[in-house]
């Protein structure tokens, strides 16, 4: 019972921080440290009394995405204001309807008063869930000046992008930067896997070692998280000995 407890726990701070887009070392804390790492995080991230309420709620969206959509979508009839038709936006990518995303995050950015950073990445990954990839490149070329653009997930299918349009150096460039030591496994095995597919055996097989090394030292739970992956690292590992 303790031990679904701790996933339970686990699984709703890792949503909390997905959505929320703290700080990528939180990451570490709540998948490498459970439960003190989820503990940390409520406490210093999430909890307070204000919003034990909001909590509730959010858990309750968690096991029903549909609920989430039509309450948001109140809001928005209710008030038609910034932060609500953001709010409406994220729940339809997290739910996987990429259309409707992309039409609330089209809408938010008609506001440019805002700093429309993470709706632009955002909208980003809902373009590249339906291979719109001249979009994704469009729209990353117009934040890949920012600071918060290095080394994110958002450069990374930026690379993506440029591959599949031919654009192979620039492609590199922009898909190494995802090579950051335990986090971004299944990234890093993209990345491995296009490295193999340039030429570039070697560099490849580093990163998939350095993935497998890491994996030793992941608890039981990420274990579960990652096995898929870490399954297929250890697969082409041994295609390449």
């Amino acid at each position: 019972m303790i031990y679904y407890l701790i996933i339970a726990l686990q699984g709703y701070c890792i949503y909390h921080l997905y959505t929320h887009r703290n700080a990528y070392y939180w990451w570490f804390l709540i998948i490498c440290l459970p439960p003190i790492g989820c503990i940390i995080y409520l406490i210093t991230q999430v909890y307070n009394k204000r919003d034990a309420e909001k909590v509730t709620n959010e858990i309750t969206h968690i096991i029903n995405p549909g609920k989430k959509i039509r309450d948001l979508e109140k809001q928005l009839q209710f008030a038609e204001t910034y932060q609500n038709q953001l709010n409406l936006a994220d729940a339809y990518l997290e739910i996987g309807d990429y259309n409707n995303a992309i039409s609330q995050y089209l809408e938010v950015l008609k506001d440019d008063s805002q700093n429309n950073f993470y709706a632009i990445t955002q909208l980003i990954e809902a373009y590249y869930n339906i291979k719109d990839f001249d979009h994704v490149i469009m729209y990353a070329e117009k934040v890949k000046t920012q600071s918060e653009f290095n080394k994110s997930r958002t450069q990374f299918l930026y690379g993506l992008a440029l591959e599949h349009v031919g654009q192979i150096d620039e492609a590199e460039v922009n898909l190494r930067q995802i090579d950051i030591r335990y986090s971004f496994y299944k990234e890093r095995l993209m990345l491995a896997r296009f490295l193999l597919k340039i030429g570039k055996e070697e560099e490849a097989i580093e990163i998939l070692n350095d993935i497998y090394t890491e994996s030793s030292h992941m608890t039981k739970t990420n274990k579960r998280i990652y096995r898929s992956t870490i399954l297929e690292v250890e697969k082409l590992l041994k295609e390449l000995n």
